[in-house]
């Protein structure tokens, strides 16, 4: 088994390097790498919705062939995880592979929208975008964390449009965010921020990341853009602090705090109050530069010079005119579009520049259209605005399209132009979560951690440091996960990128090595049909010939149920069980 582990972890070592180059020569974080060997579907040719259009027009034009189709394994694999979060069944993987009807692939995409394992995956998806975590510097405490969580678990259960969840979340007021999961949105900006205008400019940060893809707003609070943005957008070197104020402006009017009986011990309440005096300058102290001027600064959108109308609730304004932005529908297709391509139309996806985004306005040199599609990327903002903001419509409209459904192997020659051209389907790491389940289910060997959000949620990964808070990282469950990069919903974002204290932990961790042995039932079936069974249960495929016979010789060369542990163990370690073809 050394031996095996040592192997393995030099190979995994030189993978993860090669990972490495690939993603720097693109100045990507999309993982490029395919299967070898892997075997694709026929040929498919262009469609005719928005997507394949756009990608399939693009290619042509560009003199660039597509990878052929992916298997019905390939698919149902791929489209289970990135809808769900985990891996097939056995039985599943069977049932679709007999399947003969040709609409099998819509059926199963429909069947997994409908299904609880896709309010659970994105459920922790929105809750990693909406950075709904414990946070003691800001005052957020594990029941707002809670009452967030259960809003965002129930929004999706109800399939409540994206708009509507935007609109709840800028607008809720109430007394207590340990009740209604609403108040813990705007609580990021919590009472150890002490000026009240630095706490109304992390509203302001908060939302424009969020809802818009601009990070960029939190440098334009500090400062005028022009020569602090000049190389990094053209829309940010235009852009001025009083602008930022502007938009901060729309909280001005809101108050915030503690409702404990005891200071600083929550829940929060949110109220507007008319008679607050509002977005005053004229600051010297707090977190950013001093505030020059004098009077109070009046809301007006960003992107129009919209103000509120007379006699208007400010944050109610502000929802009305964000929604009904483009850019708010681009943003949320860019932020799902990623986590299905494993890259966004615009990366980062959050650093969206509103000033190269129009085609047919293009700006001028050297600037150059920041999507890598930017028709695309209009289209599909609009084709989700039309639908009404329906998350699962965005996802159907995705999953079933020619381009999502392409090999992640190529059979020519592939260059790394072809990469913006989404030529071929780029593979993902999972999360750690989704890795967690996978071997947790493969095995029979319970336990879930996508669905175990709240209360009872992972295990803690340091002071205020997973996205579910807690203590010291000393469980193995913990450690296992944080080697994944889940992420801190503070300051760690989720990462998909390798290292190889993951390779260690799939070799070594006791929560991998508690789920290697194979029950007594699965080794009462013959040899062959036990390696059909590991392989279906974790791979969600049949052995290859190849693989077929170097399991029958691990099986018969000593212990049977030992060398069958072998055999699950080195599945775990393979890399199509920790990425997503």
């Amino acid at each position: 088994m050394l031996r095996i582990a040592l192997s393995l972890l030099l190979a995994t070592a030189a993978w993860g390097t090669e990972c490495t180059r690939l993603r720097q020569a693109a100045a990507r974080k999309a993982v490029m790498l395919y299967r070898p060997g892997a075997s694709a579907g026929a040929p498919r040719q262009a469609g005719t919705g928005t997507i394949d259009q756009n990608l399939f027009g693009a290619m042509e034009q560009a003199g660039i062939r597509p990878a052929e189709a992916c298997t019905d394994a390939e698919f149902l694999r791929r489209v289970t995880l990135d809808l769900t979060g985990r891996i097939p069944t056995r039985e599943r993987v069977e049932a679709f592979l007999a399947d003969s009807r040709g609409d099998k692939r819509i059926r199963l995409v429909d069947e997994l929208l409908a299904s609880p394992g896709w309010v659970d995956k994105w459920t922790l998806f929105f809750g990693d975008l909406f950075k709904n975590s414990v946070n003691f510097g800001r005052q957020r405490f594990p029941q707002d964390r809670d009452a967030m969580n259960a809003w965002i678990r129930a929004s999706l259960e109800a399939n409540l449009p994206y708009d509507q969840m935007a609109r709840e979340l800028i607008t809720a007021k109430g007394d207590s965010s340990w009740t209604d999961g609403r108040l813990g949105f705007l609580s990021r900006a919590g009472l150890t921020i002490q000026l009240e205008q630095d706490r109304l400019d992390l509203h302001t940060a908060h939302i424009s990341e969020v809802f818009l893809g601009i990070s960029h707003m939190d440098c334009i609070l500090c400062h005028n853009g022009r020569g602090h943005l000049d190389d990094i957008s053209l829309w940010g070197r235009r852009a001025t602090r009083r602008q930022a104020w502007e938009f901060s402006a729309y909280f001005g009017k809101t108050a915030m705090g503690l409702a404990g009986a005891q200071p600083r011990t929550g829940p929060w309440y949110f109220r507007d109050e008319p008679a607050k005096p509002g977005y005053q300058i004229d600051t010297v102290t707090g977190d950013r530069p001093p505030r020059s001027g004098s009077g109070v600064i009046e809301p007006r959108y960003l992107f129009n010079e919209n103000a509120p109308p007379a006699g208007d609730n400010p944050r109610e304004s502000l929802a009305r005119e964000m929604t009904a932005d483009p850019q708010f529908a681009r943003a949320a297709v860019n932020y799902i579009w990623r986590e299905f391509f494993a890259v966004g139309i615009v990366e980062p996806a959050n650093q969206f520049d509103p000033a190269r985004l129009d085609p047919d306005n293009p700006p001028p040199a050297p600037w150059t259209l920041q999507p890598t599609n930017a028709r695309l990327l209009n289209e599909l903002g609009r084709d989700f605005a039309g639908a009404k903001f329906d998350l699962k419509s965005l996802m159907r409209q995705i999953t079933t399209s020619q381009a999502y459904q392409l090999s992640s192997a190529y059979s020519g020659e592939w260059r790394i132009e072809y990469e913006p051209f989404f030529a071929r389907k780029y593979a993902r790491r999972l999360w750690a979560e989704e890795i967690h389940d996978a071997i947790a289910q493969a095995s029979g060997i319970a336990g879930t951690m996508i669905a175990m959000q709240s209360p009872g949620g992972p295990p803690a990964a340091g002071p205020g440091g997973n996205p579910f808070g807690g203590g010291p990282g000393t469980d193995p469950v913990a450690a296992f996960l944080d080697a994944f990069l889940r992420g801190n919903r503070v300051d760690q974002p989720r990462s998909g990128d390798f290292n190889v204290e993951q390779a260690l932990r799939l070799m070594n961790n006791p929560f991998v090595l508690d789920r290697v042995q194979v029950s007594g039932e699965r080794l009462q079936q013959s040899d062959a049909a036990l390696i059909d069974d590991l392989f279906l249960a974790t791979l969600g495929r049949r052995p290859t010939e190849a693989e077929t016979s170097t399991s029958l010789a691990t099986l018969q060369s000593g212990d049977r149920a030992a060398q069958a542990a072998h055999l699950q163990w080195t599945l775990f370690n393979k890399a199509d069980f920790i990425y997503n073809y």
